[in-house]
């Protein structure tokens, strides 16, 4: 279907908007599938006095979140590639729920940030013990160090004489932290006390681009079914019988769009020869 230039700049804000959504939605779910199954972490959701654990909810949210993105992703580019409303319709309906989950959940992490903050140092205790009685498992020590670097801060202890995980500890800034750096549980809360305007901005801001998606997939829907419904026109060109003396040449039109339309009957406009020209009656 011929699109316009709005649809075709929202057409491609989907299609980028949903390869960055595929990408976390593999590493939300990869990273919980992992933590679900590996021989280190099993155990845990075997025990029945930790299944309210941080470390077991914070693993069903993951693999949760991650589902829920891929599928996300399915229904957009499918609706965005193909041009289908019906996938676009679900594909919005998904990101009107995913925007107002994202507000909610960053209403209440601001409202209740003391205990937000305190149950991801809880999960974040959990890996690091995991990592120590693994004997530094690789895909846990890559979690560990994206935390230490985006936080920086090492371990739970954050001396790094005793410190057990200090290789996924980042460079230290100064002379003073070689020998004692932030502990990550202790950094972790103080993010959610001190920076707790920011993690609401960062849910907001996260709700905003879904809001943005939505409307691209909204206006997207409205372009193809106005492509779909508007008249077609296929004018038939061919070349009148050759008649003596000089006739006027005649233009050769060309069809503005292609066919066929599944969603409209093509509206067809033959050339005018000669033999059906009217002529005046005098």
């Amino acid at each position: 279907m011929a699109l316009d230039g709005c649809g075709i700049i929202c057409k491609y804000i989907l299609v980028i908007f949903n390869l960055i959504f595929a990408v976390l939605g593999f590493a939300f779910l990869g990273i919980g599938m992992w933590l679900r199954f590996s021989n280190n972490t099993r155990g845990i959701f075997e025990i029945d006095t930790l299944n309210s654990s941080a470390f077991v909810v914070g693993v069903a949210v993951l693999i949760g979140l991650g589902s829920v993105m891929l599928i996300v992703v399915a229904f957009g580019d499918y609706g965005a590639c193909n041009e289908k409303r019906c996938a676009l319709q679900v594909f919005s309906a998904l990101l009107a729920l995913l925007a107002g989950a994202e507000i909610g959940f960053g209403v209440v992490a601001y409202s209740r940030r003391y205990q937000v903050g305190a149950s991801i140092a809880e999960f974040y205790t959990s890996m690091y013990l995991l990592y120590v009685k693994g004997g530094g498992d690789p895909a846990i020590g890559v979690t560990l160090t994206f935390v230490h670097n985006m936080l920086h801060c090492c371990g739970v202890t954050g001396v790094k004489v005793i410190e057990l995980a200090q290789q996924t500890c980042p460079k230290p800034d100064g002379f003073f932290e070689h020998l004692v750096m932030p502990n990550c549980p202790e950094v972790i809360a103080n993010v959610f006390d001190s920076k707790a305007s920011l993690v609401l901005g960062i849910f907001l801001g996260t709700a905003a681009l879904l809001l943005l998606a939505l409307i691209c997939s909204i206006t997207l829907s409205k372009k193809i079914r106005l492509s779909a419904s508007s008249p077609q026109y296929i004018i038939l060109t061919h070349s009148p019988p050759a008649l003596p003396g000089p006739q006027p040449s005649h233009p050769h039109f060309v069809s503005t769009s292609s066919y066929p339309y599944p969603d409209q009957e093509p509206v067809i406009f033959s050339p005018l020869t000669v033999a059906n020209i009217p002529v005046a009656q005098g």
